[in-house]
């Protein structure tokens, strides 16, 4: 949601590396068979894969006459961010985070339209006390209600496993990034509504833009 966000404030493309997984897994094959088993018990993707996969689609970018634009997902590993720290200049990394009680009931409210493949959540949190936070649900629309579908791969189980694979492998990039000075670690306040202005603010993005897109 947030990517998606900046990606249109600023103009650039939105690259979320589990979507070209997902069209990856959508074709035939070995591979694709092999590849759903990982992704739908909370595997990471071997790097080597989701380097070839973000390597053909910033070439595609680049051939258009993309300059800049935001990974989503990627990188998940030390390898990977040191590779990539090879082919481009990273900018900035922002880490989101947020409540691990919140981010498992978000994982598991997570619905999407199978007609126009929009993105919702039902879930709605409430957490009380004074490190509490309210997320409160994204709704689809009535054209879309009765279309839900849920991904494979959010199930309790396999999140928590997404989580202690993210506890393993993927919390030395932030030191990573943090030694090099381009991470920002962001902590989710609440739902869009309180954490978007916040978010902009940290970014240093101007007023003017966070009206135009909040």
């Amino acid at each position: 949601t947030y990517a998606s966000r900046l990606s249109t404030l600023l103009g650039v493309p939105h690259i979320a590396t589990g979507d070209l997984v997902r069209e990856e897994l959508s074709s035939s094959g070995l591979l694709s068979s092999q590849l759903k088993e990982l992704v739908n018990h909370g595997k990471l993707v071997p790097d080597e894969f989701i380097i070839s996969l973000l390597s053909k689609r910033l070439e595609a970018g680049k051939e258009k006459g993309e300059s800049g634009y935001i990974l989503d997902g990627f990188p998940r590993t030390v390898t990977q961010a040191e590779i990539l720290e090879g082919v481009i200049n990273v900018d900035l990394v922002i880490n989101l985070k947020l409540k691990e009680e919140a981010l498992l009931a978000k994982c598991l409210g997570r619905r999407i339209c199978s007609e126009c493949g929009a993105n919702y959540n039902v879930a709605c949190i409430d957490i009380k006390g004074d490190d509490g936070m309210y997320m409160p649900p994204l709704l689809p629309p009535p054209k879309c209600e009765s279309k839900l579908i849920t991904r494979a791969d959010d199930t309790a189980e396999v999140v928590k496993e997404r989580l202690r694979v993210y506890n393993k492998l993927t919390q030395p990039v932030e030191e990573f990034y943090r030694k090099r000075g381009k991470l920002l670690e962001f902590e989710l306040p609440g739902g869009i509504p309180q954490s978007w202005p916040k978010l902009l603010r940290a970014l240093h993005l101007e007023d003017d833009k966070q009206s135009a897109i909040a």
